[in-house]
């Protein structure tokens, strides 16, 4: 095997770490943003005020502090998490506020003539939701939702900072032990081939909702 087959395949080793935790995350994120911003569309003034606490709170500070204050943090007061969990919980809370938002934007981008019309046909509201608005609303938040996947697949070097052997970190060794940036440039390839496979779903995803539109 060849130097640079034997980089290849250290490499790679690294991009399996990143595609779990990509699919843990979005897994989990996709379903959090979903639920919380139903609730946040609806009218109950604490449910609002407790989701707006968490958007806000996940949004406006830093995600690598949110990892640190997981990793490092909790351990103080007791609770101690292996590297990959405490990954996955502050990459789904933090990805999960921003989804929350997408969502609920894209449920009141919906014409409230289409909720009226539901009524009239004695459609409950989990029906009107379910049947009409969701499927809508998915169409129109598919964009928004591909680029925070692509966001996802790159925010994943962050991992790094607490010892995880993702693609970057895999490739920064490789760079130190043999003096070269080879490894930057496959580290890339991965990089941009794993998002072209997220558009590519995407835009198969965009294309079957069509019909929504």
């Amino acid at each position: 095997m060849s130097n640079f087959e034997g980089t290849v395949l250290f490499i790679l080793k690294g991009s399996i770490v990143t595609i779990k935790l990509f699919f843990v995350i979005f897994i989990l994120s996709v379903p959090l943003g979903i639920i919380l911003s139903l609730v946040k569309v609806s009218k109950n003034k604490l449910s609002n005020s407790i989701i707006g606490f968490y958007t806000w709170i996940f949004r406006g500070t830093p995600l690598l502090l949110q990892l640190f204050f997981i990793y490092f943090g909790l351990p103080v007061i007791g609770i101690k998490l292996s590297r990959f969990t405490a990954a996955a919980i502050a990459f789904t809370l933090n990805y999960g506020a921003y989804l929350t938002e997408i969502f609920r934007g894209g449920l009141q981008s919906i014409d409230k003539g289409q909720y009226e019309a539901c009524k009239v046909l004695g459609m409950s509201y989990s029906q009107t939701m379910r049947r009409v608005i969701i499927p809508q609303a998915f169409r129109r938040v598919m964009p928004s939702t591909c680029n925070e996947g692509i966001n996802l697949v790159k925010d994943t070097a962050l991992v790094a900072t607490i010892g995880m052997e993702e693609i970057l970190r895999a490739s920064k060794e490789v760079l130190t032990r043999d003096f070269t940036i080879t490894p930057f440039f496959i580290a890339a390839a991965i990089y941009l081939m794993l998002n072209s496979i997220i558009v590519i779903l995407f835009k198969t995803l965009e294309k079957k909702y069509s019909y929504f539109e």
